[in-house]
C-alpha cells in the first residue's frame, strides 16, 4: 500500500488507534485522528504520538467539511462498523477499514491468524512461543499484546507474524489473508454487536475468505459450526477435537494426543506432560500443534516448547494459596462458555466471582456448569441483577451482591473456608467497572498480595 501523502481518518484514540496513526506517519500519510468522545482531550491524545507530527484530533462531532480529501477510514475494533456514522463515511465513497487490515497491508513475511469464542489468547501466545523457539524474526500481536500496526513495520520477508484476530476486527478484512488460519469454537458472544449466531459465526468464518487450497485452517471437529465451515473452508482442513477422531488431525483419546494423517495414527503426547490444566487446554494445545505442523515446525520442536509453556495470564492463572484457599485469575472469563472452562477446572469447593458488562449473553449454561462445585456466587457490576434471576431459575440461590470490587473480595475471603478455591471468572466483559480485563485481574492479584501481606 503507497499511503505517502493520503489523508487517512482513524476512528478511536486507543492503543489501537495510536499504533495506526504512528504506522501512518511512518508511511509519510496524513492521519486524522477522530473520537466521538468529547471529553477526549487532543493534547493528550497528540503526547502518544511523535513529537512534532502535528496529528490533527477531532472530538466529539465530526463536520462534513473533515470528510474532504479523506481517501480510507480506519475503524479501531471497539468502535461499530454498522452504525449511522460509519454509513456517512460509505456514502461518500470512502473505504472502511479496520485497524488489522490496514496492519495487513504493511505486513511481510508469512501470517498465522486466530479466532474463536474461547481459546484464542492461549492458543496465540502458545503458538507464538513455538515459532519464536524454532524461527528467528517472529510477531505475536492482536489482541494478545500489540496491535497488529504497532509491528507491521518491523516485519521482513522470513518474518512469522502470529495473530489473535477478534470478530470485531474481522468484521473490516479486506485483503486480509493468512497463511494458516484457526477458528477454535464458537459459542455465544458479542450479541449485542452481531446480533445473530448466524451473523457472529460469519464473520468468524471470514478469516478463511481470502484462503486457497495451498492455504490450511484448523477447525473444532467436535463444534457444530466450525464443523460446518469445514463443508466450505477453501483451504486444506486440518481438524482437531476432545471428543472424537476426526479424519485428519490431532484428538483426545482419554489422557493422550492421537494424530492421525495419510491414513495412519500416532500418539503425540499426554496431556499431564503439559502445564495447562483442562479438556479446553488440550483443544488450544491441538490446535497450535496443528498450526505449527502446518508451518514447517518438526513434531520434536513443537512437543519440547509445549511441556514448558505455561498459562497466559488471567486465564484460568493459580495466584495464590492463603490460609489454606486457592486463588484463580481468570479474568479472561468474559462470556458464559469461557467461564464454563474455568469452572470445570477448579478441582474443590468454589466461591465465585461473577458478573460486568451486558453483552447480551444468556447464563443459564454457566449457572447449571456450577454443578454443586460452586458454594456462592458474588456478583458485581452491570448484570448482577440480570445473573441472580437466571440462578433463582435453576435453584441456586447462595448468591450475593457487591457494590464494589473491594467488597466483593472481603466477602469471597469470609465466605472461603480452607480447602476451598476463590475464582474470578466473571462470564462478563469488564467495561463500566474496569477499562478492561487485565486491570480486574490485576485488581483481584493484588487483594490476594494484599491479603496474604
Amino acid at each position: 500500500m503507497n499511503a505517502e501523502g493520503k489523508k487517512i481518518l482513524i476512528i478511536g484514540t486507543g492503543k489501537s488507534g495510536i499504533a495506526a496513526a504512528r504506522l501512518l506517519l511512518a508511511r509519510k500519510a496524513v492521519p486524522v485522528l477522530f473520537d466521538g468522545n468529547e471529553k477526549t482531550d487532543p493534547q493528550e491524545v497528540r503526547r502518544k504520538l511523535p513529537e512534532g507530527s502535528g496529528v490533527k484530533v477531532l472530538t466529539g462531532e465530526l463536520p462534513d467539511e473533515e470528510l474532504e480529501g479523506i481517501s480510507l477510514a480506519v475503524f479501531s475494533p471497539g468502535v461499530p462498523v454498522d452504525t449511522p456514522f460509519a454509513e456517512r463515511i460509505r456514502k461518500r465513497g470512502i473505504p472502511v477499514w479496520g485497524e488489522v487490515e490496514l496492519g495487513y497491508a504493511f505486513l511481510k513475511g508469512r501470517l498465522i491468524a486466530i479466532t474463536g469464542t474461547n481459546g484464542k489468547t492461549t492458543t496465540t501466545a502458545l503458538t507464538g512461543q513455538i515459532m519464536r523457539d524454532y524461527y528467528e524474526s517472529v510477531f505475536i500481536v492482536g489482541n494478545i499484546g500489540d496491535p497488529i500496526t504497532a509491528e507491521a513495520a518491523k516485519t521482513r520477508e522470513d518474518s512469522v507474524t502470529v495473530a489473535e484476530i477478534s470478530s470485531f476486527q474481522l468484521e473490516t478484512a479486506v485483503d486480509f489473508h493468512p497463511q494458516v488460519s484457526a477458528v477454535l469454537n464458537i459459542t455465544p458472544d458479542h450479541l449485542n454487536r452481531h446480533h445473530t449466531m448466524e451473523n457472529y459465526a460469519a464473520v468468524k468464518e471470514s478469516i478463511t475468505k481470502n484462503q486457497t487450497g495451498e492455504d490450511t485452517c484448523v477447525l473444532n471437529y467436535s463444534d457444530p459450526w466450525t464443523r460446518s465451515m469445514g463443508e466450505r473452508c477453501p483451504a486444506h482442513v486440518v481438524w482437531f477435537s476432545s471428543k472424537e477422531q476426526p479424519p485428519e488431525g490431532l484428538y483426545l483419546d482419554g489422557e493422550e494426543i492421537w494424530r492421525t494423517a495419510d491414513g495412519r495414527r500416532e500418539r503425540v503426547m499426554n496431556i499431564h506432560e503439559t502445564q495447562l490444566p483442562g479438556v479446553h487446554n488440550a483443544e488450544n494445545v491441538m490446535a497450535a500443534i496443528a498450526m505449527s505442523l502446518a508451518f514447517g515446525v518438526p513434531m520434536e520442536n513443537i512437543l519440547n516448547t509445549v511441556r514448558r509453556f505455561k498459562a497466559v495470564e488471567h486465564r484460568i492463572e493459580f495466584v495464590d494459596e492463603v490460609n489454606g484457599v486457592v486463588y484463580y485469575n481468570d479474568s479472561k472469563g468474559t462470556n458464559p462458555d469461557a467461564a464454563i472452562r474455568g469452572i470445570r477446572a477448579m478441582d474443590r469447593p468454589t466461591v465465585l466471582i461473577g458478573g460486568g458488562y451486558d453483552k447480551e449473553n444468556a447464563f443459564d449454561e454457566w449457572i447449571e456448569a456450577f454443578d454443586g462445585k460452586v458454594k456462592r456466587l458474588v456478583l458485581i457490576g452491570q448484570t448482577r441483577e440480570k445473573i441472580a434471576e437466571c440462578a433463582s431459575r435453576h435453584g441456586f440461590t447462595d448468591f450475593v451482591f457487591a457494590d464494589s470490587f473491594e467488597e466483593c473480595m472481603d466477602i469471597c475471603v469470609k465466605s472461603a473456608a480452607p480447602g476451598d478455591a476463590v475464582l474470578l471468572s466473571p462470564a462478563c466483559a469488564s467495561w463500566g467497572m474496569f477499562p478492561n480485563y487485565e486491570v480486574r485481574g490485576e485488581m483481584f492479584k493484588e487483594y490476594v498480595k494484599k491479603l496474604k501481606g
